[in-house]
C-alpha cells in the first residue's frame, strides 16, 4: 500500500495555515504548480476531497482539516526525531524555538538571556512572544520546541516543569488611598477601580485568583492587551491594576509615577512560572539545563 509522504503532508499543512497556494508554495520553496501536483496526489492517494478551490480562496473541507491537524503532529514528532539525532554528541548545542507570553518575556529575558549564553553557549535561542493557549497550539504542531508560561494554566497532555514562582503586587496611583498600607489584602481592593488585561491573557485569571474574586470582577468600562497600557492607566488615574513582582523593578515600572505595594495572602496571592514541552521532545536535557539558567539569573538579579 502506497502511503503520504512528508513533503505531501508538509504541502497540506502549509496550505491549510496559509488558506493560500501562492503562500504555502513560498513557505515550502517550491513552485505553485509542484504543490498543486503533490496536493492532488494526496487526494488521489487517499481517495477523498480534502481542499475546496475557487477563483479567489482556499477552503478546507472537514476531512482536509482532520488530516491537516494529524499531518502536524507527523511532522513535528519528524522535526523533534531529526533534533534528538542531531543533539546525540552534544544535546546542548543546535537550535531551540521558545514561546514566551507577554507578561513574562519583557520582564524575564533580559534578566536571563545573558545567563543563557554564558551558561549554553552552542545553544541557539530563537524566541516567539504570543498568549498562552496560541503558543500551546505551536508547540503541538512543532513550530517552537518549548513554551514559557504561568501557572495553574491548562496545558492538556503536554509536559512541564515549574522553575519558580512570584506574588503579585497592586499598582495604584500616587496619593491612593490605599498608599497609606504596607501590604494590602485582598478584601481591601476596590473592585470597581480594578483594571486587568483583556480575555485570552492568562494574567487576568491569575490575578482574579490571586485576589479570590469572579471572573467579572473588574471595572467594565476598560480592558488592556498589554502591562504598559495598564501602568499608564493607572497612572493616570483611572484605576488599579495587579502586576507580577518580575515586573516591579522594570524600567516600565520604576519610571511610571505610581506607588507599589505587595499584595498579601496565602499561596493563592502569585504564581508560578514553568516550561512547556511536547512528550516526543526528547532533548530534556536541554530543557532542564534552560531551566537552571533561568533560576540562577532570578536569584542574581534580586542579591
Amino acid at each position: 500500500m502506497r502511503l503520504p509522504t512528508l513533503r505531501q503532508l508538509q504541502y497540506l499543512s502549509a496550505v491549510v495555515e496559509e488558506k493560500h497556494f501562492g503562500k504555502a508554495a513560498e513557505k515550502c520553496f517550491v513552485t505553485q504548480s509542484t504543490l498543486s501536483a503533490g496536493i492532488q496526489d494526496l487526494e488521489d492517494l487517499l481517495e477523498t476531497a480534502l481542499l475546496e478551490r475557487t477563483n479567489r480562496k482556499v477552503l478546507t473541507t472537514p476531512m482536509g482539516e482532520e488530516i491537516a491537524r494529524r499531518a502536524r503532529q507527523i511532522l513535528s514528532q519528524t522535526d523533534d526525531l531529526v533534533d534528538l539525532a542531531h543533539s546525540a554528541n552534544n544535546p546542548l548545542a543546535g537550535r531551540i524555538r521558545i514561546g514566551v507570553i507577554p507578561t513574562i518575556s519583557p520582564f524575564l529575558l533580559p534578566r536571563v538571556l545573558p545567563t543563557v549564553r554564558k551558561q549554553l553557549p552552542q545553544l541557539e535561542v530563537l524566541l516567539v512572544e504570543d498568549q498562552s493557549e496560541r503558543l500551546l497550539e505551536q508547540i503541538e504542531a512543532g513550530t517552537i520546541d518549548v513554551a514559557v508560561l504561568a501557572f495553574p494554566f491548562n496545558t492538556r497532555n503536554l509536559s512541564t516543569q515549574i522553575f519558580t514562582a512570584e506574588r503579585f503586587w497592586v499598582a495604584l496611583p500616587k496619593n491612593h488611598a490605599l498608599s497609606q498600607q504596607k501590604q494590602i489584602a485582598p478584601d481591601m481592593l476596590p473592585v470597581g477601580e480594578l483594571l486587568l488585561l483583556a480575555d485570552g491573557h492568562c494574567m487576568r485569571e491569575h490575578a482574579l485568583s490571586a485576589c479570590q474574586l469572579p471572573v467579572t470582577s473588574q471595572r467594565k468600562s476598560f480592558q488592556a492587551t498589554s502591562l504598559y497600557t495598564l501602568i499608564e492607566m493607572v497612572a493616570s488615574g483611572l484605576g488599579i491594576t495587579l502586576i507580577p513582582e518580575m515586573a516591579v523593578h522594570s524600567d516600565m515600572v520604576k519610571h511610571a509615577d505610581i506607588d507599589l505595594r505587595p499584595l498579601s495572602g496565602d499561596d493563592m496571592a502569585k504564581r508560578d512560572i514553568g516550561l512547556v514541552w511536547r512528550p516526543s521532545f526528547r532533548r530534556t536535557l536541554a530543557l532542564t539545563q534552560l531551566a537552571q539558567s533561568f533560576v540562577s539569573a532570578l536569584n542574581d538579579s534580586v542579591k
